[in-house]
């Protein structure tokens, strides 16, 4: 299934895998209303038989931002209510169905951060590299990157990207908690099938609890994150895969982990 600018098709033998590919890459795949309504509705949509999502960008660039030639004029009341539907939209990817992996390559600037900041696990390559010019040019982030971004690299890091227009590579990207893993150029999207793949094999209900929940978890005070915690634990541990998971496991029938 494709829509203007974005690309969908399942993989997998179950069909438990969405690849998701913004197909703008002649503007860099620059983001639009269009596409981000695009991406909003793939993941209000989302194939039951799916257990987790890719998110690529086609040619050299994951996404260098907002496409600038489509801003339009607004006044503050409208600039509001766009903002706002940006924030919704990303919250379908960051509190949709399923975990979502970004498969990171070259720029992932902008309002492209800000969509990789709403996915679960950003797999980059030695291509990528990281900024946020928004600062520079007389605005400020709207897509909900003043939220996301902070908590993976700190408040600090971020004021500075804005203020100086620093740009983070691949290496330093890694390092400082923009993208969970590293691999050679080319290979993200590879890299983030593969632990889609491995994550759609987990008992959904503890998937959920990993997207929805314990981003809420580290949000509350400590005795109700410890209650919240509680009550997941309580929850999952009475679905009857996870039984199941759990006698296998003592019957020998599961794999042990191993040192890697």
């Amino acid at each position: 299934m494709s829509k203007k600018h974005i690309h969908f098709e399942l993989r997998g033998d179950q069909q438990d895998v969405a690849l998701i590919r913004l197909t703008r890459g002649a503007k860099r795949n620059a983001l639009n209303d269009g596409l981000i309504l695009a991406l909003r509705d793939l993941f209000e949509k989302m194939p039951s038989s799916v257990r987790a999502a890719v998110i690529d960008g086609e040619g050299e660039h994951f996404c260098a931002g907002l496409d600038l030639s489509e801003l339009q004029e607004r006044d503050a009341g409208q600039g509001v209510f766009h903002s706002r539907m940006w924030h919704a939209a990303l919250e379908c990817v960051q509190y949709g169905p399923v975990p979502v992996i970004a498969a990171l390559h070259g720029a992932v600037v902008g309002g492209g951060l800000e969509l990789a900041s709403a996915c679960h696990i950003r797999v980059a390559d030695d291509t990528t590299f990281y900024a946020l010019p928004e600062g520079t040019r007389g605005i400020f982030v709207g897509g909900g990157g003043a939220v996301r971004i902070p908590r993976l690299i700190g408040v600090a890091r971020m004021t500075d990207m804005m203020l100086t227009g620093r740009v983070y590579n691949a290496v330093d990207g890694e390092r400082i908690g923009l993208a969970q893993y590293l691999v050679p150029q080319g290979t993200a999207l590879d890299k983030a099938l593969e632990l889609a793949t491995r994550i759609a094999t987990n008992a959904p209900m503890t998937n959920y609890a990993l997207t929805h929940v314990l981003p809420r978890i580290a949000d509350q005070p400590a005795d109700q994150g410890f209650m919240t915690e509680a009550m997941m634990a309580a929850i999952a541990q009475a679905a009857p895969e996870a039984k199941e998971r759990v006698r296998a496991f003592l019957e020998g029938r599961a794999a042990k982990v191993q040192k890697s």
